[in-house]
């Protein structure tokens, strides 16, 4: 599933494309993704101008002139992809879903084979006590996240640190990938409990998740199965991976080069080395 440096690496993709554009044209090519559009979806849409391109979390947010928001989630497999207007553009396949024709002239595709994505609209002025999003924790990337702020949060906790990162109302935006990968650099297990982590450990963990969110934004994200920029292009990172998907391979820490170990928690592979990260 797409994490925030994939959905961030979308936003920045889509937003010159989109923000202060008006829409054309709307098409809702069939009834429900993960669970159905909105009454009146093309309605609420068709006509209305894009004021803003924002990201929560895993969430794409469109705002509306209408005092509505636009919220998308990827799912596993969604993509949004910019097509040129005119008839390259008006070739869609079966996976193409939902299109988005503005008044410049782009088109706005999005594709999603395995039907988990979502649209939904709210409130704007609402939008924070959403069903989706209301229970979330603190924006990673954000000012509101510091090392106090995640060792108040995870001192409550006796979970691994791992499944922790993983609870959406800890820290927003993290998934798998870039827990193990910020993990590793901060030099923790990801079998510690939570509680134990502590200031010190706290400040490097906050430091490593914001430096490896930032260096995967950088390289457009991580492609290993669907994801792909709204260009068309991969992401790099996957290129970058130090522990994740790195089973057996040495560790790349100056000195070490002890196997990359991989082992399963609440249902997930987790990936660390077993020398440097205590």
């Amino acid at each position: 599933m797409p994490e925030l440096p994939e959905v961030e690496t979308v936003r920045r993709g889509i937003a010159p494309v989109l923000e202060g554009r008006r829409l054309i044209r709307v098409l809702q090519r069939r009834a429900d993704l993960r669970v159905p559009f909105p009454a009146g979806f093309v309605a609420r849409l068709e006509g209305r101008r894009v004021e803003a391109v924002g990201r929560r979390a895993k969430y794409l947010t469109l705002a509306l002139d209408s005092g509505e928001t636009l919220l998308v989630h990827l799912g596993m497999s969604g993509s949004f992809v910019v097509k040129p207007g005119g008839a390259g553009g008006n070739i869609l396949t079966p996976h193409d879903h939902a299109v988005f024709d503005t008044e410049a002239g782009d088109r706005l595709v999005f594709n999603d084979p395995r039907r988990f994505g979502l649209m939904t609209l709210a409130e704007t002025a609402r939008l924070d006590q959403t069903a989706e999003l209301k229970d979330l924790g603190p924006e990673p990337l954000s000012e509101a996240f510091a090392a106090d702020v995640l060792a108040a949060a995870l001192m409550r906790r006796r979970t691994p640190i791992k499944a922790a990162l993983l609870d959406q109302r800890v820290v927003a935006g993290l998934g798998n990938i870039y827990v193990s990968e910020a993990l590793y650099r901060a030099g923790i297990s990801p079998r510690r409990s939570s509680h134990t982590i502590g200031a010190a450990r706290a400040a490097r963990l906050a430091d490593a998740i914001k430096a490896v969110l930032e260096d995967a934004i950088a390289a457009g994200g991580s492609t290993l199965k669907d994801y792909v920029q709204a260009d068309g292009e991969l992401g790099y990172f996957q290129h970058a991976f130090r522990v994740y998907d790195q089973e057996g391979k040495p560790c790349v820490t100056p000195g070490c080069g002890r196997p990359v170990r991989r082992i399963v928690q609440s249902g997930r592979s987790t990936f660390y080395c077993p020398a440097c990260q205590r």
